[in-house]
């Protein structure tokens, strides 16, 4: 599919600056980009690329003041970056139609209404007792057990597992591999040295608009639920444990792990590999830079980086000073032996 800039500029409410009637047909980065490509600019280090792109078209913020000729034409836009996400949203409905209906061999146990615009792929297992809203989309070899409830336009993508009882809200992304609801990792210790399963009876809730990425594992509460707040987002080969709490609008990075009870708050974004002990609170707005580990609360608002974590202006003061200790080292050293000497 081609299209022009105009008619882009059009569906952004973006400006054109240059030839409204150049066609592009795909997306690149602006330093890879060839002739009928859309790219854009959004971080300033990257503005040195918009003079040599072979782009057709760049999209670029309003306020952006070139210094040199460009030979794309360009789109100004307020956010350049935030109108590209829609511009590939717009695209990938276009070249990926969803699906509907039930192909076979497929297991839908007795008594579950499968809406007709619904989709439930090749060997997927649908469970007694399960809701499904309008437009849910399960996909090959998916697993959904007993009385899980799945909302309005929900994705679930080939190979996620789904256990009994679960709750997975409106317009989520669940991608392959992702496993919600096995058990969480509960053992009481006996006197001979060996462990002794605690049960886990809760469930997990995922609320409305939650994206949770591949080989994620949400394990079910010992009691009551594990909960994933509306609208965040979890990277790929991250465990959260049972009874675990992250609230809504939270971005999490790859391999993080989350103890059990922990409370994660709204609005929070949380770097890869990060690693949180158990039973504690990590407040709203909060800030943790990548492998930090977090032993204790963390008030809202905080910036936090370090293992374990301190305040974020702390730690670079703590890695200067950890650059600095081999010459450290040779003072004291150069000291003793001159003393010594005296």
């Amino acid at each position: 599919m081609e299209f022009k800039a105009a008619q882009i500029a059009a569906l952004i409410a973006g400006e054109v600056e240059g030839n409204p009637e150049v066609c592009v047909n795909t997306f690149s980065k602006i330093e890879e980009a060839h002739a009928g490509a859309l790219t854009f600019l959004a971080n300033p280090k990257y503005t040195h690329h918009i003079y040599t792109t072979e782009a057709s078209i760049v999209l670029v913020r309003r306020d952006f003041e070139a210094t040199m000729p460009i030979k794309a034409t360009l789109i100004r836009v307020d956010d350049p970056y935030a109108v590209l996400s829609k511009l590939l949203e717009f695209a990938s409905q276009a070249m990926n139609p969803q699906p509907v209906g039930i192909e076979q061999p497929s297991h839908i146990a007795e008594g579950v209404a499968v809406p007709e615009d619904c989709y439930v792929g090749a060997f997927a297992y649908i469970g007694k007792g399960v809701t499904l809203g309008k437009g849910v989309k399960i996909y090959p070899q998916a697993y959904v057990g007993d009385n899980v409830t799945i909302g309005e336009g929900s994705i679930i993508y080939p190979g996620v597992k789904i256990y009994h009882g679960c709750q997975i809200g409106a317009r989520c992304i669940l991608h392959s591999g992702v496993v919600i609801g096995a058990d969480g990792f509960g053992f009481a210790p006996l006197p001979d040295g060996s462990y002794h399963k605690i049960p886990q009876i809760g469930i997990v809730k995922i609320e409305d608009d939650v994206e949770i990425g591949a080989n994620t594992t949400v394990d079910r509460a010992t009691m009551g639920s594990t909960v994933v707040g509306r609208g965040t987002k979890l990277d790929n080969l991250i465990q959260a444990a049972h009874n675990t709490e992250i609230g809504s609008n939270t971005v999490i990075a790859a391999q993080a792990g989350i103890a059990g009870s922990t409370k994660i708050g709204d609005n929070c974004m949380i770097g890869g590999q990060v690693g949180f002990s158990g039973h504690i609170h990590v407040g709203n707005r909060v800030q943790i830079g990548a492998q930090s580990g977090i032993p204790n609360d963390v008030a809202d608002g905080s910036t936090v980086m370090g293992y374990p974590a301190v305040p974020y202006s702390e730690f670079a003061r703590q890695t200067v000073y950890i650059k600095n200790l081999q010459k450290l080292y040779k003072r004291v050293s150069d000291l003793e032996k001159l003393t010594k000497n005296n």
